[in-house]
């Protein structure tokens, strides 16, 4: 598996995590980040959205998708410019800027690896 794969397969894992922890149990990972419990579905939504965004980035390292690594690298910088926007903006507390690296950490991870990448 290529470096480039690696950094997206690693990512797939950690949005599979991280989204079943929002839809299987979120009143036990929301106050890890500083949020409030919640009877609200939206979360679970989320959840289950990430944890099948997670499953793509899965299966495109499993298979090389060299197209799908480089447009995942702006997406994922525009997510962590969102993040600091919210927080910014005091839509959310600071502990949301948590997501906001990780996501600029990876991509940068990805965009590195994709530079070594024919």
């Amino acid at each position: 598996m290529s470096r480039v794969a690696i950094s997206s397969m690693v990512w797939g894992v950690y949005l599979i995590v991280a989204g079943l922890g929002f839809l299987l149990l979120p009143n036990v990972v929301l106050p890890l980040f500083g949020f409030s419990t919640t009877t609200e579905v939206w979360i679970r939504v989320v959840g289950l959205l990430v944890a099948i965004l997670g499953a793509y980035y899965v299966y495109c390292a499993r298979n090389n998708v060299v197209p799908f690594f480089r447009i995942t690298v702006p997406g994922r910088i525009a997510f962590a410019v969102g993040i600091v926007g919210l927080v910014t903006l005091g839509l959310s507390g600071p502990s949301l800027l948590i997501f906001g690296v990780l996501d600029f950490a990876g991509a940068m991870w990805t965009w590195l690896s994709l530079r070594t990448t024919t």
